[in-house]
């Protein structure tokens, strides 16, 4: 059986350009990212796959984190995941840094998961892991990103390129501060 990869995606942590719907001081929301995205780190460290960390842009950030490094393609976001998951052989998920409190349980559920694309939705409409066992070119055609309506809509481009789809267990990001109330560490 072949070791799946997890991919955290992340921005550099720049203040002013990350967590800016929190409302907060641009420093404090960078802190509070770098804090996230080593959560999620640190999480995916704990299952069974090799784990990288994608960037944005170049950055030292995180150098000391266990893993490889790597950058995102230039595009939207669907080019960014394409290409990620299509760059390694065998099961790849891409997990993103806004929910730092998911239970290591609803990503160990998707690994597991038979079909061929396997998204963990947020209560959002969107999700917060995808993991394909394989790709089709259109699986995000039409994929409207930060919409609210990601989900429904990767779901029916991935049916629709011939791919089958699961969704796993619910769980929420944070993009608001009503949201950020909710995390407890």
């Amino acid at each position: 059986m072949i070791r799946p990869t997890i991919i955290v995606f992340a921005k550099a942590p720049v203040a002013g350009r990350v967590k800016t719907r929190l409302r907060l001081p641009p420093g404090e929301a960078a802190r509070l990212h770098d804090r996230f995205v080593r959560a999620a780190v640190l999480l995916c460290l704990d299952l069974d796959a090799d784990v990288e960390l994608h960037t944005d842009e170049p950055t030292g950030a995180w150098a000391d984190l266990p893993v490889r490094r790597g950058l995102q393609v230039p595009g939207d976001l669907g080019a960014k995941m394409l290409a990620a998951l299509r760059s390694r052989s065998g099961p790849v998920m891409i997990v993103g840094s806004d929910a730092p409190t998911l239970p290591a349980g609803h990503l160990r559920r998707l690994l597991a998961s038979p079909a061929d694309v396997a998204l963990g939705p947020t209560e959002d409409g969107g999700y917060y892991a995808i993991l394909a066992r394989r790709t089709a070119d259109g699986m995000f055609e039409g994929v409207e990103w930060s919409s609210g309506r990601e989900l429904e809509q990767t779901i029916r481009a991935a049916k629709k390129a011939g791919l089958s789809v699961e969704t796993g267990d619910v769980w929420f990001d944070v993009d608001t501060p009503e949201d950020l109330r909710r995390v407890v560490w």
